[in-house]
């Protein structure tokens, strides 16, 4: 398996390439296992595997034995002020060492205070301080880790008045200082953009190409004036035309979607799947022309 290194800086030419995949799911298990479907590749939520044994890791092993895998987290909680949660690292490096992801993820943004986890997504404010907290957080896991992380930009439905750079621009100066690497959520940056009133595309003009090694792609949901990122109902036309964008200015980056609600039979779900190698292909075929 080929890991992120520490030592190489994330250039393109070594970024992997791993095609189209879905996040695994438990409604899906036997259908992946009795009929092998057409996926490239998984992406597992890190926690919910991190267990010492039962159905889930049973399943994930026999999973892994046919498809490459990529882990997922939701609970470094990067931008805390909490000290790093050493016991979760040690069980989130144990999992690594049994699933040999190609990589590992997380997303950028905090999530709980004096060791309560409020199991959400916590924005934070853009400054140069709040670069330098989490960069040296990112340092830190990477070392424990022994390989770089890539850092997922979240859906926020509120912003800091203090400050001082946009959200790609904060993303590219951490993953610079950091020297990590970029999961980048097209819906996301979609639900965003519609939320804080700034051009997506301009979201997409200001990440480096050779810091992302990923797309997310998913469905929303309206709230009133807000869209919510709630990845249970299908990726909308607008998505899949800012994924276009993504394609067109990163070239050949790994794929999948997420649904975590509502989940629909695998079938359903490939189709989407298919649709996204369909927007890419005449896209990364003119790239090389």
């Amino acid at each position: 398996m080929s890991n992120p290194t520490m030592t190489k800086s994330g250039t393109s030419a070594e970024r992997p390439y791993l095609g189209f995949g879905l996040g695994l799911r438990p409604d899906h298990y036997e259908t992946i296992l009795n009929e092998r479907p057409a996926v490239d590749w998984f992406e597992i939520i890190s926690e919910n595997y991190m267990v010492d044994g039962g159905k889930p890791l049973h399943m994930l092993d026999r999973i892994r034995a046919d498809y490459p895998m990529v882990m997922h987290g939701v609970s470094l909680s990067i931008g805390g002020s909490d000290p790093l949660d050493r016991e979760y690292l040690k069980r989130l490096k144990a999992l690594a060492a049994r699933v040999e992801p190609r990589w590992i993820s997380d997303h950028l943004c905090w999530t709980g205070l004096d060791g309560k986890n409020m199991h959400d997504l916590l924005p934070l404010p853009y400054t140069a301080e709040a670069v330098a907290h989490v960069a040296a957080r990112v340092r830190e896991v990477q070392d424990f880790l022994g390989r770089r992380i890539l850092l997922e930009n979240v859906s926020s439905y509120v912003t800091y008045k203090h400050s001082t750079m946009s959200e790609w621009e904060f993303l590219a100066a951490i993953a610079a200082r950091a020297d990590c690497l970029i999961l980048l959520d097209v819906n996301n940056i979609y639900v965003s953009a519609h939320n804080h009133g700034f051009d997506p595309h301009d979201f997409l003009r200001g990440i480096p190409p050779e810091r992302v090694w990923q797309f997310h792609l998913a469905g929303h949901s309206h709230d009133g004036p807000l869209i919510v990122d709630t990845h249970d109902h299908s990726i909308i036309d607008p998505v899949w035309e800012l994924y276009r964008a993504a394609v067109r200015r990163f070239g050949r980056v790994s794929t999948m979607i997420e649904r975590d609600d509502h989940i629909p039979p695998l079938a359903e779900l490939l189709a989407e799947l298919d649709h996204a190698r369909r927007i890419a292909a005449p896209v990364l075929a003119e790239l090389a022309a």
